[in-house]
This record gives C-alpha cells, sequence and structure tokens, in this order.
C-alpha cells in the first residue's frame, strides 16, 4: 500500500474531472403511474414534481458517501464528507471530482480519521478501495446484473449491508424498483402519510408499496421529499 505521503496536490490535479448528472430515462412515465394507481403520490408528485433522482455516477464515491453517512445525520455526513475531499485536495465544492479510488488508499487510517471519521469508517473506507482497486467488484457488469446478485456482491465489502447496497442501486444504478425496508426515513414517512403516524411494520410497508411496483424507487423517493423536501446528493 502506498504511503500516506504519497498523494500529492500533483496527484489531486491530475484527477478525474467533476461527472455530469444523470436522472433516470423512467422518471415521468414512473410519476403518472403513481399518480394513476395511489392517491397520497398524486398529491406528493403534484408537491414535488419538479424534483428528480439525480447519479453522479461513480460507483466508488456513491459507495464511500453511504459510509461516511452511517448512523450520522445528513448535515454531520455532509460536513464529514466536505473535509474528507478537501483532504483530498478537491477544492472549491462546486467544481470537485469524484473520490480518487488511489487517494483513498495511499492515506492510513489515521489520517483518514482527520477529516471526522470514525477508526471503523475509515477501515472501512481503505476495505472499500482495496475492492476496487484489487477488481473484486465487478463494476462494468453491474448494469446487467439482477438487484440482488449486486447486493449480495456488495455486502461482502466491510461496512456495508444490505441498506447502504440499496441505496446504491437507488442513488448510483438509478434501478426503478428498489424497496429499502430498513430505511428508518421511508417507513417514517409512510406511517405519516398512510396512517396517519400510526406504527408501521415492514409488511404494511411492503403492501403500501405493491401499488407503486414496478417503480417503488420513485415512490420511496417521493415520500423521502415528503420528510425532506431537499434530496440528498449522490
Amino acid at each position: 500500500m502506498p504511503s500516506s505521503a504519497s498523494f500529492s496536490a500533483a496527484d489531486a490535479a491530475a484527477a478525474p474531472l467533476p461527472t455530469a448528472l444523470v436522472t433516470p430515462h423512467y422518471w415521468d412515465e414512473a410519476c403518472k403511474h403513481l399518480s394513476k394507481r395511489d392517491r397520497v403520490m398524486r398529491k406528493l408528485v403534484a408537491d414535488y414534481g419538479q424534483g428528480r433522482l439525480y447519479s453522479r455516477r461513480d460507483a466508488f464515491t456513491t459507495l464511500a458517501r453511504s459510509i461516511v453517512g452511517q448512523q450520522i445525520s445528513p448535515k454531520s455526513a455532509q460536513s464529514v464528507w466536505e473535509r474528507l475531499l478537501t483532504l483530498m485536495g478537491q477544492q472549491p465544492p462546486e467544481s470537485r471530482a469524484p473520490l480518487p479510488v488511489q487517494a483513498v488508499l495511499a492515506m492510513g487510517v489515521d489520517q483518514l480519521r482527520t477529516a471526522g471519521l470514525s477508526v471503523r469508517k475509515a477501515e472501512y473506507l481503505q476495505d472499500l478501495a482495496k475492492h476496487f482497486a484489487e477488481g473484486r467488484v465487478h463494476v462494468n457488469h453491474w448494469e446487467r446484473m439482477e438487484d440482488e446478485t449486486i447486493i449480495e456482491e456488495l455486502v461482502d465489502i466491510r461496512g456495508i449491508g444490505r441498506w447502504t447496497a440499496e441505496m446504491f442501486l437507488i442513488f448510483h444504478l438509478m434501478r426503478p424498483n428498489v424497496l429499502p425496508l430498513d430505511d428508518t426515513v421511508l417507513i417514517k414517512a409512510i406511517s405519516q402519510s398512510y396512517f396517519s403516524g400510526e406504527p408501521v411494520s415492514r409488511a404494511e410497508a411492503r403492501d403500501i408499496a405493491e401499488a407503486w411496483a414496478p417503480y417503488r424507487t420513485v415512490g420511496t423517493w417521493y415520500l423521502w421529499r415528503s420528510l425532506d423536501p431537499l434530496p440528498a446528493a449522490s
């Protein structure tokens, strides 16, 4: 593994350029489907219809952001992420490039921790970088793989569980029919929008989402917006 001193400003200057945002081709069709099948969705689409799910299409960066954001608030996660990018020499924020795999490998755990990461998360980021650098994830085949097959591959990486893998399917691959039942924000939004704030079981949430298929990702996104109108960056 390279030493922590081996990643320099010159390396940062040679890093990839910022990636363009893309949005799902199926979005408008999904909105029509949801509005027709579900009265709650009809209102949410009307309220937030100008919004879209966006992806920067950089797999490593998306997974790294998911690890950084685990078990902390979105505001705290964004702060740590900004410090991590600054540590990599990426400035200013509006022109930042994807997080470079080799840059993460070049930094030891102690150096990564200066961005505000816990020891465990710093170790997770390095393990993620090793999987990408050593070709242990089949990035070039994901577009042709089934959702569950991709999840099985990703959960072999330290720090990535089913929830993180499902977020990856949504925010990176933009798969249309993902329902992340382990997502507490989604369950809370279903409770508020469909059950007047009463507790909701996973089975009840799954039943509600049946009407959204084959666009459960889009239904999930609109329910997230019902609690937080500002979409999270991918």
